[in-house]
């Protein structure tokens, strides 16, 4: 495979595995990932949450590590990037409230590039408002969220056009291997 220029947003007390793991698994495939944050810059870092499930009725949240921001997010132009990776955690709550995060996300979806998208990362998707007429997933409980954006909810790891998504981490050998497929295809 040839290697793709991958734009991943990420913020404070996003999912650790959830940024971690992809971001290290697609350069160890030869991708080069630029990790960004609004109002970060280059070196910079975010604080990750790792959520456990130990059968409560929630996650249980407990810090993370710091990770080291690749990119500045206001000198990124979306149209260079092959694809895009958006992770979960508490994160997205607060970066859909981004214009530029926003911008961002359309830019991938109008020009049907490959999105990968995991957990709460698809309420960024919602908020950007693409998710029109896809079958997807999310974590659970921002099923409303994302069925009220116009999506039709799927148990599972789900590949519908140029998005693949997610409940939680538990799905990324899943997950990451048809983000893979299809920027192979792509």
């Amino acid at each position: 495979m040839t290697g793709k220029r991958l734009l991943m947003i990420v913020g404070d007390f996003g999912e650790d595995y959830e940024i971690m793991v992809p971001f290290q698994t697609l350069q160890a495939m030869g991708h080069e990932v630029d990790a960004v944050c609004p109002e970060k810059e280059t070196g910079e870092t975010i604080k990750t949450a790792i959520h456990d499930f130990r059968g409560d009725q929630t996650y249980l949240e407990e810090r993370g590590h710091d990770f080291e921001l690749t990119a500045t997010m206001a000198d990124v132009d979306p149209t260079e990037y092959d694809g895009l990776v958006v992770p979960g955690g508490r994160a997205p709550e607060y970066l859909r409230g981004y214009d530029e995060v926003i911008e961002a996300v359309r830019h991938f979806f109008e020009a049907g590039k490959p999105v990968a998208s995991i957990c709460h990362g698809p309420q960024i998707l919602a908020a950007a408002g693409v998710l029109e007429g896809y079958e997807m997933t999310a974590y659970p409980a921002v099923r409303a969220e994302v069925e009220a954006a116009g999506c039709s909810w799927v148990d599972g790891v789900v590949r519908d056009d140029n998005l693949v998504t997610a409940q939680a981490w538990p799905d990324h050998p899943e997950w990451i291997a048809e983000f893979l497929a299809l920027l192979e295809e792509r």
